[in-house]
């Protein structure tokens, strides 16, 4: 079972913990970077789509490794734009239900394709 640690910094920033402490002997699953990608590998031009995607394939994943959310440990968030926040917190949220784990966000200038606006990736323990 994974337990969150909480010292206070996350609660004044966000829905997340501070840190998530796990048990010897779990199974991991380690993402690689994750965008918002349609079927047929074309990228949707709007970020809510883009977020959207992104956390279908995430949750697919973390589905055929025989876990869910609950056992998502860390988040590591690239997104594009500040603006795109509210809208992506709307939609994080709304995945994650009441799953805190560890998470990091930042605003960088560009992803791997042109059009990107998000990238996840998520370590999940069980």
């Amino acid at each position: 079972m994974n337990r969150a640690i909480n010292v206070g910094v996350a609660e004044k920033l966000g829905k997340y913990s501070d840190a998530i402490q796990t048990n010897s002997g779990a199974r991991w699953l380690y993402t690689s970077g994750t965008p918002g990608l349609n079927e047929d590998g074309s990228l949707p031009e709007d970020f809510e789509s883009q977020a959207q995607l992104a956390w279908k394939s995430i949750i697919a994943m973390l589905h055929a490794a025989d876990m869910d959310v609950e056992n998502i440990v860390k988040i590591n968030q690239s997104m594009l734009r500040r603006e795109d926040l509210p809208a992506y917190r709307k939609i994080r949220d709304e995945h994650l239900g009441l799953a805190r784990p560890a998470c990091m966000l930042s605003f960088i200038s560009e992803l791997v394709m042109p059009g990107m606006l998000i990238e996840l990736e998520i370590v999940a323990a069980k």
